[in-house]
């Protein structure tokens, strides 16, 4: 929930101005929500009223909605979107990755997509990781690293508290502005694609929504603070990524940890997405597609992929967006909306179909805002 979209905030601020900061606060509950429905799926009543766990994943979910119908096809469409976006995620982390080498070391005389070469060659030991417990101590770190970064930044900006004003915030905002500004804020807190798995290995999974809460809460506490006094510090001149705005001395340290933040953050959605290449591969297959051969050669051929698709697909940025729009809220909103009511529809009280279907036209706008925004800005390039 604290990723590396974090440093965009203060940006996103200043296009949407005071609906933006209200909008930090306020979409963390819609978020929380939609992780809870969604693991609310995974369970079934017996018949002794206890809930158990006749699900174990998102395609499970899809699958038991269309059973009637077309008892593969959910599974197939969810899968698809699910490694879509985690797939899209590693290369953005790789791409992030060259570009930080590229500006850290500015007297090296080496291209940006050597520099991802150079990434890529420290994120081969990841076609090793076998299991979650390794990808948490990897992000355990990361986290660590991310809250240097903001401690960073916000210790600067609070020694500027003398310059700061209110007055820099917009009350007129154009709407094209604040459409890309909700996709920035909202897209910050979606964490759905791994809540099912990360549900079925937590210890005590009788503590998750109880997790989800106070996650949720601190996330944002923590992103409204950073994006009001990173805001206030700079106001008009505040750039993309918060950090270009630092001064010299500071951004080569901070430019390290996102370094850092980048490579750490890599493991999780790489894992994600290997799991769900196994998982579709290896249905009832033959015993060598389960060999440990086999896996490192799936896992080595993903990680290569990453790397092609970050050094050479054009406008990568621009193609994200608009990938995005489509997989991030349908995974974060509408999914898990449409699933819930299919599946609880007889046990849901009124208000809660309200809920379910309030979040799932949000879902919708935010997809149609971000796919129009994202075309325009693809037929802009490419004249």
């Amino acid at each position: 929930l604290q990723g590396i979209f974090v440093l965009g905030l203060p940006y996103a601020l200043l296009h949407s101005g005071y609906s933006g900061l209200f909008l930090i606060i306020l979409a963390a509950a819609p978020c929380c929500y939609t992780g809870k429905i969604l693991i609310a799926c995974l369970y079934e009543e017996n018949e002794d009223g206890q809930l158990i766990r006749v699900r174990d994943t998102y395609e499970d979910i899809a699958n038991a909605c269309c059973k009637k119908l077309f008892p593969r096809l959910g599974g197939i469409v969810v899968n698809v979107t699910q490694m879509m976006e985690l797939i899209m995620t590693c290369i953005l982390y790789m791409v992030v990755s060259g570009n930080l080498l590229s500006h850290s070391f500015p007297s090296v005389p080496v291209t940006e997509k050597t520099w991802s070469v150079i990434a890529f060659v420290t994120l081969l030991p990841c076609v090793f990781i076998k299991t979650l417990k390794i990808v948490s101590k990897l992000s355990q770190l990361c986290s660590l690293v991310h809250f240097v970064i903001i401690l960073v930044v916000m210790t600067y900006c609070l020694t500027q508290t003398h310059q700061w004003s209110w007055a820099k915030f917009r009350l007129s905002i154009e709407f094209e502005d604040f459409l890309v500004s909700v996709g920035v804020i909202i897209f910050s807190y979606t964490s759905q694609i791994f809540l099912p798995t990360l549900e079925g290995n937590m210890k005590n999974p009788e503590e998750f929504r109880r997790m989800l809460n106070w996650t949720h809460f601190f996330a944002c506490v923590l992103k409204s603070a950073f994006a009001l006094s990173a805001f206030l510090t700079w106001g008009k001149e505040t750039k993309e990524v918060i950090t270009d705005n630092l001064p010299s001395f500071l951004q080569g340290l901070v430019n390290l940890c996102l370094l850092i933040k980048a490579l750490l953050s890599y493991p999780l959605p790489f894992f994600a997405a290997t799991e769900i290449a196994f998982a579709c591969i290896s249905r009832g297959s033959h015993p060598r597609y389960r060999s440990r051969l086999f896996a490192l050669s799936v896992r080595g051929s993903l990680l290569l992929l990453t790397l092609l698709m970050a050094m050479f697909v054009p406008h990568f940025a621009l193609l994200m967006g608009l990938t995005g729009s489509v997989t991030g809220a349908a995974m974060t909103f509408l999914l898990p909306s449409l699933f819930h009511l299919k599946l609880k529809w007889k046990k849901l009280a009124f208000l809660e179909k309200c809920a379910d279907i309030s979040v799932f036209i949000l879902g919708f706008l935010c997809s149609l805002a971000g796919i129009v925004c994202s075309i325009k800005g693809l037929l802009e390039v490419f004249g």
